[in-house]
């Protein structure tokens, strides 16, 4: 029982790496509900002023509009798994202080938990980068804006 506080101080020791990983996957998260928040308003600003006749605009903001459509859903896509990963770290730092508290090995368990949260994280990026890759695509500068510059 003497080294009991002992042991829970390398426990707490053990958790502070899986704390600052939540600290960093926590700003990936703002950042990509930033992005989705800039994608829901340009969405809507192209809702309000969608022209309702037929015709080459009306056909350029419903494209603009699917695109965005698609872009938010790989963004929530992305901070889904960012979130998860967040859990995940979460049943790693439990599991930490579970495996001490009941004197069990629990490592397999909690390496099994971790391998899992580096998984999600990945995925997370995945699908951020290619909302980055989708975003990129719709970047379109008018040709006669380029050559009006040039003059």
């Amino acid at each position: 029982m003497d080294s009991m506080p002992a042991d829970i101080a390398i426990t707490i020791q053990l958790a502070l790496a899986p704390a600052f990983l939540l600290v960093g996957i926590g700003q990936f998260l703002v950042l990509a509900a930033g992005r989705l928040g800039r994608v829901v308003d340009r969405a809507r600003v192209l809702a309000d002023i969608l022209p309702t006749e037929p015709g080459p605009e009306h056909q350029g903001c419903v494209r603009e509009l699917r695109l965005l459509d698609r872009r938010m859903n790989v963004i929530s896509l992305s901070i889904l798994f960012g979130t998860m990963a967040m859990i995940a770290v979460c049943l790693v730092v439990a599991g930490l202080f579970a495996a001490q508290l009941l004197d069990t090995p629990l490592t397999t368990l909690t390496a099994a938990i971790f391998v899992g949260t580096m998984g999600l994280l990945i995925l997370g990026l995945v699908t951020f980068l290619y909302e980055i890759r989708l975003a990129n695509q719709s970047i379109h500068v008018r040709s006669d804006l380029i050559h009006k510059s040039r003059e």
